[in-house]
């Protein structure tokens, strides 16, 4: 991995850097809510998963989900973090339709997990090589999920489901430490690796079982390693929070339209109000939600009705005994065992499913070649078709069976990729394909030889050439290649020309 580059905005006045930090909520995978027994299933009708204690009815007190609790000390082991033994759930006091107690109850001073840190790997772009950086995580805290408002059932009403009520969220807090709207990207892939990997959270994003909100500030080149250097916030620029992020792609145009619009309120002589905003993915902006509120707006106090949370080392040590092997460790296991560069690796084990197709193609095969089939050929097609991995025409079997054709010579790398192509027609097995278009490569050396002398025997005055200018033997490759219909071994096609040319 190289240096991590320098990412500036072009301002009128000068230049200009970013600075983020991101809250993501993650909705942890339990079939029962935080405080109640109610389901957490997805896509019931509306208000069929409410329990009473969801309803805020009177008398109704909140008894804690044992399993959130143990997911949330498992996520905060993958993140490397501090497992705090004593934490305390606190009331948010703020009114919404969809919040029927009046509050939320969440953590505030004494969260469960505390600081911790994660590597995040960035992909190639925009002229760029990979890199890495490190996150620091402030902390993860439970905290229950509001209902949800509806406005486009009646012209004049909201309608409310309280199905999202109660259900167990952990909101990971990070340091400002992400500075371009990739890394925010790249940063919230890594977060959603871990936790499925954990099997802490599904991370759907599409049903807001993950997801978040940035926090983003603009700030003059050299202003951030200040703040890095004393801690003080007011080197960096006023922040506003893009809420409810669920998606890559819309999480980096967001960055992107909010700090040129932060940008020019500044250069035009205007300040940047701190806020809440949400982004219009159809417009492609920002725009205000409501004016940001701090802690002491929200009136935080420990919530009478639950006792602080104690946990022992023993049910830590049970809970990290537990653990599965997790991206980073996967990522060294397969450049150590494979052999794969960092960034290859880190391709390969961005999410479990994609690790495991790929460790069945390359089981008892040359683990670069599998990384390639895999990386290049076969996610470059998915890609550009958009087709999950899950729908792929093309198994991880068939696959392994079409790189064992080309490690024992039967076919070349070049006819492969047109026994790919038939593969994702539906035409059969690599083996079937190649038996039924009579694709088998020519190793044959007599084959061979009789090609090249009859080739080299109609441009005597090239093959003479060749002995002053080694590289034209290209040429003859590609006359041998052609004549053969491709399918000569080019190993021996290149041994044959090299002894018959007197280039030995």
């Amino acid at each position: 991995m190289t240096e991590r580059p320098t990412y500036t905005l072009k301002g009128e006045t000068g230049d200009w850097e970013l600075v983020m930090g991101l809250e993501v909520h993650a909705q942890v995978a339990s079939e029962a809510k935080l405080f109640s027994g109610a389901s957490t299933k997805f896509g019931a009708d509306p208000n069929c998963n409410v329990s009473l204690v969801d309803a805020a009815m009177p008398g109704m007190l909140p008894v804690i989900n044992r399993k959130c609790v143990e997911q949330a000390v498992r996520t905060g082991l993958g993140l490397k973090a501090q497992i705090n033994k004593w934490s305390r759930f606190d009331r948010k006091n703020y009114f919404y339709p969809d919040l029927p107690q009046g509050y939320q109850i969440s953590q505030f001073d004494h969260p469960i997990v505390g600081e911790g840190e994660i590597e995040v790997d960035v992909e190639p772009a925009h002229g760029d090589p990979a890199y890495s950086f490190p996150v620091r995580i402030e902390r993860l805290h439970l905290e229950q999920d509001a209902g949800k408002s509806i406005h486009d059932m009646d012209p004049t009403a909201t309608y409310v489901d309280l199905n999202r009520s109660g259900v167990a969220l952990m909101e990971i807090v990070s340091k400002p430490d992400v500075r371009t709207p990739l890394e925010a990207a790249a940063y919230v892939k890594k977060l959603k690796s871990i936790v499925v990997a954990l099997g802490t959270c599904d991370g759907d994003m599409e049903k807001g079982n993950l997801r978040a909100d940035v926090n983003v500030s603009v700030c003059r080149p050299g202003a951030y390693e200040k703040f890095r250097e004393t801690g003080d916030f007011s080197h960096l620029g006023t922040r506003c929070e893009i809420k409810n992020m669920n998606s890559f792609r819309f999480i980096q145009a967001a960055i992107e339209y909010e700090a040129r619009r932060q940008i020019e309120i500044i250069e035009g002589g205007g300040k940047v109000d701190q806020e809440t905003r949400l982004f219009d993915p159809t417009k492609g902006e920002t725009r205000s939600m409501r004016s940001k509120e701090d802690a002491h707006d929200y009136r935080y106090f420990p919530d009478p009705d639950l006792l602080p949370l104690e946990i022992d080392d023993l049910f830590i040590k049970n809970i990290s005994e537990s653990l599965p092997e997790l991206p980073d460790e996967k990522r060294q296991r397969f450049q150590d065992e494979y052999g794969l560069s960092r960034y290859d690796a880190g391709v390969l084990t961005a999410d479990s499913e994609r690790a495991e197709f790929f460790e069945v193609v390359a089981h008892g095969r040359d683990g670069k070649l599998a990384a390639n089939w895999v990386s290049q050929e076969l996610f470059g097609y998915l890609n550009r078709e958009d087709i999950e991995l899950a729908d792929s025409p093309v198994s991880a079997v068939q696959l392994g069976e079409l790189i064992d054709l080309i490690s024992d010579d039967t076919i070349s790398g070049k006819i492969a990729k047109d026994v790919f192509a038939r593969m994702i027609d539906g035409e059969g097995s690599p083996g079937e394909i190649v038996e039924k278009h009579g694709l088998k490569q020519v190793t044959d050396t007599g084959a061979i030889e009789a090609i090249v002398d009859e080739i080299i025997a109609a441009n005597p005055e090239q093959a003479e050439s060749v002995k002053e200018k080694p590289k034209a033997m290209g040429w003859f490759v590609g006359q041998v290649m052609k004549a053969s219909g491709g399918k000569a071994n080019p190993q021996a096609v290149n041994q044959i020309l090299k002894s018959k040319l007197g280039l030995d």
